[in-house]
This record gives structure tokens, sequence and C-alpha cells, in this order.
């Protein structure tokens, strides 16, 4: 622990310092930086591929199931998608001193609030290594210096973008301790991150159910919490049939590894009248055991439901299924085993969506769209460092305005308070 704590005391020293120079850092220079890192993943495809041949050998080994290596698993295009996030987020307007709001008093006083960068950040995470170049790119065009910590499954991956990282601030004159990241597996590391206060000011785990709780219950800095994706796509009776077919295929079958992925179907009654099994029989088809409750379990290819399948994070070629009356029996099923992430609706009555959007309270609600575009890209922010499920300060997915503070600026001529 005493080499780890050292480990992370001098990564949050350099960090603090990177950090004072990026707050007063020029757009154009953090728009260099990123715009040279993406350049350097191209360039650089055969060494990272060959270290995520490395780190998919190790997680083999470990036992990884498949949706986790294919989390872990690079290849030339998911580096293309990389770099286009890199230059995405270096497109995208400087959130660094935007006026939120401009408002005169009586006194004379003019106020802005404008926005700031938190200072140092913290990232834990797990087995994803596009995450070092979201997470490095995000806190640099927001003004912050971060600390990336990967999974162990990743290290050699992560290692390989992240020079990519340091390459592009090198290129731009921006100090390398901007971007820094945690060199070993040794979990005492997470403990002494977890503790850095007046080190780092804020701690964003993303990962699985096990690395958030941890992070929860034992950090002594802020937290931006990015629970598990308990993801639930509920078909109303006045559903498309169609529209639902196609939206639960993708919600649970495009990528089963992302906190995106549809975790649980709800079917009205009134829509199962409709047009029987056919959702159930679709995914079924497409090799998804699908474990039903009730009368769905006599469904061929279906396999009988568990209670706790309800409120379970898969991430894999299952989804648990369940009849509901209607949306007041969908609101409750959601409020009771959901963990505020994502759930779509799947409906062609407004005023049933409108319930649906009212009642609940997760960060991302949909209508008729998978759940799959649970994504700050997708979103439009370039990339994400994880979607926010807690209620403090951001929520969502958490993107380079999101990793914003902000600060009055206070303009007089003379004025005193009477």
């Amino acid at each position: 622990m005493a080499l780890a704590q050292q480990l992370i005391d001098g990564l949050g020293k350099a960090a603090r310092l990177a950090a004072v120079e990026l707050a007063q850092a020029p757009a154009p220079a953090k728009r260099a930086a990123l715009l040279a890192a993406a350049d350097a993943v191209i360039a650089g495809s055969p060494p990272i591929l060959d270290a995520n041949a490395r780190d998919l050998e190790f997680a083999r080994e470990k036992g990884l199931s498949d949706a986790m290596l294919d989390r872990l698993r690079l290849d030339t295009s998911r580096l293309e998608a990389i770099a286009k996030s890199l230059r995405d987020v270096a497109g995208q307007d400087d959130p660094v001193g935007q006026v939120i709001a401009d408002w005169d008093r009586p006194s004379g006083l003019n106020i802005k609030r404008v926005r700031t960068p938190i200072g140092v950040i913290g990232v834990i995470y797990e087995s994803r290594p596009n995450v070092t170049a979201d997470a490095g790119a995000l806190a640099l065009k927001s003004g912050n210096a971060v600390i990336l910590r990967g999974g162990s499954e990743s290290l050699h991956s992560s290692a390989a973008i992240h020079a990519c990282m340091v390459h592009g601030l090198r290129a731009a004159g921006l100090p390398e301790a901007a971007i820094q990241m945690v060199p070993t597996r040794d979990r005492a590391a997470v403990s002494a991150m977890l503790g850095a206060q007046g080190l780092i000011d804020v701690i964003i785990p993303r990962g699985g159910k096990g690395l958030v709780g941890l992070v929860q219950r034992d950090a002594r800095v802020p937290v931006f919490a990015h629970l598990e994706g308990i993801c639930h796509v509920y078909a109303d009776g006045a559903a498309d049939l169609e529209k639902a077919r196609r939206v639960v295929l993708n919600a649970k079958t495009r990528r089963t590894g992302i906190c995106g992925s549809a975790e649980c179907l709800l079917i009205d009654r009134a829509f199962y009248a409709m047009h029987g099994a056919v959702l159930i029989e679709d995914l079924v088809k497409a090799g998804v055991e699908v474990r039903a409750e009730g009368e769905l379990a006599r469904i061929k290819g279906t396999v009988p439901a568990k209670p706790d399948d309800f409120g379970q994070e898969f991430l894999d070629m299952i989804i648990a299924a369940k009849l509901v009356d209607g949306v007041e029996g969908a609101i409750a099923h959601i409020r009771e085993y959901g963990s505020q992430h994502t759930e779509s609706i799947l409906t062609q009555d407004d005023a049933v969506a409108e319930r649906f959007f009212a009642a609940l309270d997760s960060a991302i609600l949909m209508r008729n769209a998978s759940t799959q575009f649970a994504d700050g890209a997708e979103f439009g922010m370039g990339a994400e460092i994880g979607i926010a499920t807690g209620k403090m300060h951001a929520r969502g997915p958490v993107g380079a305005e999101q990793l914003t503070s902000f600060k009055y600026l206070v303009t007089g001529d003379g004025t005193i308070r009477s």
C-alpha cells in the first residue's frame, strides 16, 4: 500500500500542476493536441493491436465471458472509431469560459456565471481500452487533468492508447501530466486514488456493480456514479409491431456487453393479446436466452425466470421478460428493479409516453428507440466518460460540458454596498 500511495501522490501532485496550466490553455492548443492524438492512434495501429492481443490472451486465461472479451477487443474499425471520437471532441466548442448566465443588479453590479474546469479527475474503469481515449479527450477539452486507472485486462492496450494521447499533448506544447495513467495492476492503487483528498477532485468509476459499489463505499472524494445499466424496454399495447420488433432486437443484440444493452423486456398484456409471442420468438431465434416469467415461460425456447433475473445486468445474450398490466405496471416494475440508467417505451400513444416520461426518473428515457443509443457520441457529445445515474451535478452521458463547474464574475464601478 505504501508504494501505491507514493505512486498516486506523485501522479496527483503532477496532475494538480498540469491542471493550473490547462485551465488557462487556449482552445486551439487543446484542439491541436486531440487531432495529433487521433493521427497517432491511426499511425500506431499495429503496436496498439499487438498490445490488445496480449490483453485478450490474458483475459481468456482469466476466463472472461465472450461479452467482456468483446468490450476489450480492438480492431482496425474500432481504432478508426477511437480516432474519429478524438476528432469529434476536438471539433466541439470549448466549454471553458462559456457564459452560462449574465445579469445586472440594481446595485450596479454585472454578474456572469461562467464555466470553469473541475481540476483533477480520477477515472477508474474496467476492460474497455477506448475509455482511455474518451476520458483523456473529454478531460483535456474541459481543461481538467486526469489520472486514468484502467482494468487489469486492458493494461497493455490502454497504455498504447495513452502513449498516443501523450504524443498529442507534446505536439501541442501542453503538459504531459495532463493525462496520466496508473502503470500497475496493483489494486492498492485504486484505494489510494479513492483517498486522495486534496489531489483528486472527483472520481468517475466506469464498470460493473462491484467496482462502482467499491468506489461509492470507500471514496473520500466526490463521485460521479456510473451504476450498472439495468435497461428496460416496455412494449405498450399501442406499440407499432414492426417498430417494436426492430427496436427490441437491436436493444438486446447489437452489442450485449455495453451498459445500454436491454436487460429486461416488459410486454403489456394488451400487446401480447394482439400480437402473441412475436417479440420473444424474435429474440430466441437470434440466439438470446429469454428468462421468462409466468405464461411467457410456456413459449418454446424460453427458460423460466428466477426472482433474481429481474434487476440483473447480464451483459450477455440473456434477457429477462415479463408481462405487465399497462404502463402503470411497467412503471412499477422499473421503479423496483431499475438502476436509473436507461428505459425505452414502445408506443404510438402520446399520453402513455408522457406518463412514462413523467413517472420515471432514470437518467435517460426513450420512446420508440433502442436503448443502445444511450451513448455520449450518439447524443452529439463526441464521446463520454460514462452514464451518470446519480442526481448531483452530472446525469446521463458525461461529456466535456458535464466535466466543468462554474464561477461568478462580478463587475462593478467603484460599487459599494449600503
